[in-house]
């Protein structure tokens, strides 16, 4: 069974293709934009574009589709499909009338620039600034970008200590990664705990769609961030850059980026920062999703640490805020050692988490993910007993429905309800109705309607 909530984590390509032309034809003006989108490429993708990279001229379509065997056809119509959606090789009319492929101009100039070297550079290096009394060294910024990254995840399991900007606490929301009642504090959804379940690089991957997405609405140029995004992945790790000649709108994303972990900078208006690991894997997306990737994942080493008995009581062994945490939304902790926390699945529990939108599967799914190395022994891993009673606990909140409406009563005759009642019918808005007692529900977006109704019907009367 799938999880029914599904994000939809799309990869560097896929989200390029949903940009204008205009905007794709501006990004392709930076030779790092231009490299970022080479290096992401199929294999037989880059070597098209090898192969035409020195091209001036059209290459008929025919003479293309013989760089590649009869068998390996749709290879090649994938190969083709890709760099046009992209809008990377255009299509170009042949003297004959014959049909030819050429690379983009845009992208060609600036794809040989990356190659060959020449142009601007793409960023400024701190040796303007001399040497720097407080350079870090990569070990202390892997552990900064861990520290960073993880109090968002805190934030989003409630953990008391967390503190995020109120811009980055808008964003979860936006991205539907928690919800706020008004009122109460932000609380996680379904869609945010299945986020925590993927790995560091896909989490900072997905959560900088979200940021794009909302960039513009921000009054931020897409294309100026982006493309600064594509220059810190081909930052050197431990080295310093300089913020000479920054826009506010750069400068402003730049301190977004030190929240989420993936710059260092010192202080606000310290004129140097450090691009962090977590920086230089991005523009991979989702196809670095490896922890290797990125040299930080949190709760490393905990991938098998709980131990779940038939009595619902839970063993995790760690020592992860985060990890505990996560374990504490479904579940009552009970004791607390310190390699060690036990915590009791009970029903309260578990329909708390179902409120607050996590699904049962979504619970079991997690439980199986972190199981300890003795669990996994077993078969299944997971005791039947707990995964049917957690889908049994689900089950018992789906039996009511409830849907909102306005109650009609108090009707004088029978004639009257019955008179209204065929009215709310024949406008598809009757949510209920109890002839027995003259009783009726309608929905909220037939109700004016419906109320206009019955006082033109009373003044006949």
């Amino acid at each position: 069974m799938k999880l029914r909530v599904q994000l939809q984590c799309k990869n560097l390509h896929e989200y390029l293709k949903e940009l204008s032309p205009t905007i794709l034809d501006k990004l392709y003006n930076h030779p790092a934009t231009c490299l970022a989108v080479y290096r992401e490429l199929p294999p037989l993708a880059k070597n098209y574009v090898m192969r035409m990279l020195f091209l001036d001229q059209p290459l008929p379509q025919a003479a293309l589709a013989l760089w590649v065997k009869k068998d390996s056809q749709k290879d090649h119509d994938e190969c083709v499909s890709v760099l046009s959606g992209l809008r990377l090789c255009h299509t170009q009319q042949l003297q004959g009338g014959l049909q030819g492929n050429i690379l983009n101009p845009i992208f060609k100039d600036n794809l040989r620039i990356a190659l060959l070297g020449g142009g601007r550079a793409w960023a400024d290096q701190g040796d303007s600034l001399g040497p720097d009394r407080h350079a870090r060294d990569v070990e202390s910024l892997d552990k900064y970008a861990l520290e960073r990254w993880e109090v968002i995840l805190h934030f989003m399991v409630g953990s008391p200590s967390a503190a995020v900007s109120q811009d980055l606490s808008q964003l979860l929301i936006q991205a539907g990664l928690m919800r706020a009642e008004v009122g109460d504090a932000p609380c996680i959804t379904s869609a945010g705990f299945q986020f925590l379940l993927l790995d560091t690089a896909s989490q900072l991957w997905y959560f900088t769609l979200q940021y794009l997405n909302t960039a513009q609405t921000r009054g931020m140029d897409l294309v100026e961030i982006l493309s600064f995004l594509f220059q810190l992945s081909f930052s050197t790790l431990g080295r310093d850059y300089s913020v000479e000649g920054m826009s506010e709108s750069l400068l402003t994303f730049l301190q977004h980026l030190r929240e989420f972990g993936l710059v260092f900078q010192r202080k606000r208006k310290s004129r140097r920062y450090y691009p962090t690991r977590l920086a230089i894997t991005l523009s991979a997306g989702t196809t670095a999703n490896s922890s290797s990737a990125t040299g930080v994942v949190p709760g490393t080493g905990d991938s098998g640490f709980i131990v779940v008995e038939t009595n619902y009581r839970l063993y995790a062994y760690t020592n992860s805020e985060l990890q505990i945490a996560l374990v504490a939304l479904f579940s009552e902790c009970l004791y607390r050692f310190p390699n060690v926390v036990v915590a009791q699945v009970t029903r309260e529990s578990v329909q708390q988490a179902i409120a607050n939108g996590i699904t049962a599967q979504q619970i079991l799914h997690f439980l199986r993910t972190r199981a300890h190395p003795v669990m996994l022994k077993q078969n299944p891993v997971l005791p039947p007993t707990i995964t049917d009673q957690i889908r049994l606990w689900e089950l018992e909140r789906d039996r009511l429905q409830f849907t909102e409406g306005v109650l009609y009563n108090q009707f004088l005759s029978q004639a009257d309800f019955e008179v209204l009642r065929d009215r709310a019918q024949g406008m598809g808005c009757l949510v209920w109705q109890n002839v027995t007692h003259r009783v009726m529900v309608v929905s909220p977006q037939g109700h004016s309607e419906v109320k206009r109704f019955w006082k033109r019907q009373k003044s006949h009367t």
